[in-house]
């Protein structure tokens, strides 16, 4: 959500009114929906391994959660929600695609017919390399994966100093320093992406394995 936020700046684009399709709606899909929905954004998707529900106004996303967690699936009580496909999901018109459920959604058979404005991966790997490249040249926005989720390790990191140093720190606290971080990646990313005329996904690589080189430089393990 917070990279979703960042990707929306940039493309002078607001939160609210969004039209967000997720796929997935468990600890990735799920906290990501509530907070799309929280902020003003329009959830008109979200699915499980199964199937889908869409409303293209904007689902009841309270309610579909509780519905899901309570009988294991998605009930349709409105005329305007129906049953959908993950497949159908993936090639909704929509603002913001946030595919959060397992690798290789997304392939060379697919991607041609992705409507999305953003794509932000939260699942590992949901785009395969051959859609990568058809997405790219249709001019989509790419969040990659390696940014979008990187959320959960960095909260685990934070995890790990308290527990090192004994401090407790509130959810507040770990909110806003989770925030700054990410939107300082996505920041440090983009800026590579576009003075190297690179997409983000390679930016973010060029970004992650820089940093590896250069602290293993000064680690002075080679010479």
């Amino acid at each position: 959500m917070i990279t979703a936020l960042e990707a929306l700046k940039f493309l002078n684009k607001p939160i609210e009114g969004a039209k967000v399709a997720i796929q997935g709606c468990g600890n990735v899909g799920g906290v990501a929906a509530k907070h799309f929905d929280r902020l003003g954004a329009k959830v008109i998707a979200i699915s499980d391994s199964m199937r889908g529900i869409y409303n293209e106004r904007g689902l009841d996303l309270q309610r579909i959660l509780e519905y899901k967690a309570k009988y294991q699936c998605f009930v349709c009580e409105k005329k305007e929600e129906s049953e959908i496909t993950n497949q159908e999901l993936l090639e909704l018109d929509c603002d913001i695609l946030v595919p959060a459920a397992i690798e290789n959604q997304i392939t060379e058979k697919n991607a041609p017919r992705i409507e999305a404005k953003i794509i932000v991966e939260g699942a590992n790997g949901p785009t395969t390399p051959e859609a990568d490249e058809i997405l790219n040249e249709k001019g989509i926005f790419i969040v990659p994966d390696i940014l979008a989720n990187a959320g959960g390790v960095t909260v685990s990191y934070f995890e790990w100093v308290q527990n090192l140093q004994e401090l407790i720190w509130s959810e507040e606290e770990v909110l806003d320093r989770l925030t700054r971080i990410m939107q300082r990646s996505f920041k440090e990313v983009l800026e590579i992406s576009l003075s190297k005329k690179i997409p983000m996904r390679t930016a973010a690589l060029v970004l992650g394995i820089g940093r590896v080189a250069e602290a293993t430089r000064l680690r002075g393990i080679y010479p």
